[in-house]
């Protein structure tokens, strides 16, 4: 039985040790995961030469209390289904196993002490609206200390010019997820807006349906 003590990356990497690994981590509601996704996280991988991606879906976002969600086993399952896009991305499912309000903090300790305990370098990445909220994330100050935040700039946005923040430049994609349920209430085709297994899961599960 799968424990929130070994979380699906951890049974991943948890192998006899190999070489120092730089690693990229991707987090969000991911409801649903959609090929802007996809996009970014590809730029950040190429543009910092991160030999992984993890994505990790929360089980709940602190910052959005009220927002209406997808059960999050069923958003695990799209976001696996999406990690099948490239051989470097990996999920973690820690988040939904631990239950409660998401905090990357606590995440982000529990990887470093455990499946990333010997990566070279741990990235954090973000978008620009994100990294506007992120002194009301809990203990933002320690995340900088366990992690580099990568802030993707998409279309010429303004990054941030910190210590152990960079801005990167990425693809501007026109994809949202709130693009994507709408369409889905509309009635209208997915095609190029999310991968086809993802599709297969809201169809399936009549996700985002009035």
């Amino acid at each position: 039985m799968v424990t929130a003590a070994e979380s699906a990356l951890d049974r991943a990497l948890n192998a006899p040790a190999s070489a120092p690994r730089r690693v990229g981590v991707f987090g969000g509601t991911f409801d649903p995961p959609h090929r802007g996704h996809v996009s970014v996280v590809r730029d950040v991988a190429d543009a910092l030469r991160l030999d992984e991606i993890v994505w990790v879906p929360a089980y709940h976002s602190p910052l959005k209390p009220d927002a209406p969600e997808t059960p999050p086993e069923v958003r695990l399952e799209m976001v696996r289904h999406a990690a099948d896009a490239d051989p470097r991305f990996r999920v973690d499912d820690r988040e939904i196993l631990r239950g409660g309000p998401s905090y990357t903090v606590d995440t982000l300790r529990q990887m470093r002490a455990g499946p990333l305990a010997d990566a070279e370098e741990v990235v954090l990445i973000m978008g620009v609206d994100q990294y506007g909220s992120f002194d009301r994330w809990r203990e933002p100050d320690a995340i900088r200390a366990l992690a580099t935040i990568a802030v993707m700039d998409r279309g010429g946005e303004a990054g941030p010019e910190t210590p152990g923040v960079r801005t990167i430049p990425v693809r501007r994609v026109d994809v949202s997820a709130t693009e994507v349920r709408e369409r889905v209430a509309r009635g209208d085709a997915l095609d190029g807006w999310v991968l086809p297994a993802v599709a297969d899961v809201i169809v399936r599960e009549g996700l985002y349906r009035l």
